[in-house]
């Protein structure tokens, strides 16, 4: 595959990614690392993230149908789980998010989150 095609497609999906996906949310996963390449034979942007639920790679894939494929892979790039296969442009960071940060359970979420800001505050006033 094109390496400079390669390079376009992960710039876009980093774009993409960037500015639909609130930052605090985004920041969230511990990303720190985006590299472009090649994933099942399909141009890809793959991320190291941190998250709650999922911490190793993320990998977003531009299939031929011109949506992404979202897939999560431990840190050895062992067992590839594919999060979904038809993803837009838009609902990437929300995908995303789920699998590795937030989960599907709002509530239980938002008590983790008040917690970890009650941790915060109760540590930054000792």
């Amino acid at each position: 595959m094109d390496k400079e095609y390669v390079m376009h497609i992960a710039q876009t999906i980093k774009e993409q990614l960037l500015s639909f996906t609130p930052i605090p949310v985004f920041m969230s996963w511990g990303v720190s690392e985006f590299v472009a390449t090649v994933f099942q034979e399909l141009p890809a942007l793959r991320l190291k993230v941190n998250g709650r639920l999922h911490a190793g790679y993320v990998v977003i894939a531009l299939n031929g149908s011109d949506y992404y494929e979202v897939y999560l892979l431990k840190e050895d790039d062992s067992n590839a789980k594919c999060v979904n296969e038809e993803v837009c442009f838009d609902e990437l960071g929300d995908v995303i998010d789920r699998a590795i940060e937030s989960g599907t359970d709002k509530e239980e979420y938002d008590k983790f989150c008040d917690r970890q800001l009650a941790e915060l505050l109760s540590g930054t006033r000792a």
